[in-house]
């Protein structure tokens, strides 16, 4: 007799003395998480048929007759598939009154997280595209505080359109002009408070942090000049 090699990744079960089976995995059709633990419970607790509970859980009957005599699973602690909301009590009852009836899981809540929109760059009509490089003018005339990555990101540009716009080196440059992004539809008023906004305050704590460095310069060159220079001067 020729034993494939392939025979030693199947699992060995124990069987009767003298005897071993070597059982090609069989697939769940159900949706137990715990298939061991779970026919552990349900042997403890019911008096459903050994093929009553392979088929519940995926197991192989032989297994779940290793589990009854200790043979396999020993020491795991059964979990209650009723609990689990896996299975009702109403279909144990038919199990246990018919050894052929099929339990019949019970039908798991499916919930159905909403997508995240991932932010991206601004979609621009393609007839509004050419009214870019005058809401470009706007803010560097009007806000040049703001980013330019805050501008790209508002309304669907780029960088190197900026830079262009900015160096008029645009192929366009002599047409430009500064006109309010809004009024062309290319962002919302409550969009451009709010990045205006942020870029305002963001110029605020540059300057404050400016401010606070240049006091400092200040006060240690003050400090480095000898007390008796002001005592000269005041002799004098």
């Amino acid at each position: 007799m020729v034993v494939s090699p392939l025979l030693h990744l199947a699992p060995r079960l124990a069987t009767p003395p003298g005897a071993f089976a070597y059982l090609e995995p069989k697939h769940m059709t159900s949706n137990v998480l715990m298939p061991k633990a779970t026919a552990v419970w349900l042997i403890e607790n019911t008096s459903l048929a050994f093929k009553q509970i392979a088929d519940f859980t995926g197991l192989h009957p032989l297994e779940v007759q290793g589990i009854a005599n200790e043979d396999v699973a020993k020491g795991i602690r059964g979990v209650d598939p009723i609990a689990g909301g896996f299975l009702s009590r109403e279909e144990i009852a038919k199990g246990e009154a018919e050894e052929t009836y099929v339990l019949k899981p019970l039908e798991q809540k499916r919930i159905d997280l909403p997508q995240v929109k991932k932010k991206g760059a601004r979609y621009t009509p393609i007839a509004r595209r050419q009214d870019r490089p005058d809401a470009i003018n706007w803010f560097l005339k009007n806000h040049p505080e703001v980013p330019d990555s805050k501008i790209v990101k508002l309304i669907g540009t780029t960088k190197s359109t900026i830079e262009q716009v900015r160096n008029r080196t645009h192929w366009n440059s002599p047409q430009i002009k500064p006109v309010d992004p809004v009024t062309i539809g290319l962002c919302t008023q409550i969009e451009l408070d709010a990045v205006v906004a942020d870029a305002a305050a963001a110029k605020a704590r540059t300057d404050a942090r400016k401010a606070k460095e240049e006091s400092k310069t200040l006060k240690g060159a003050q400090e480095t000049v000898p007390a008796e220079t002001y005592e000269q001067a005041d002799e004098g």
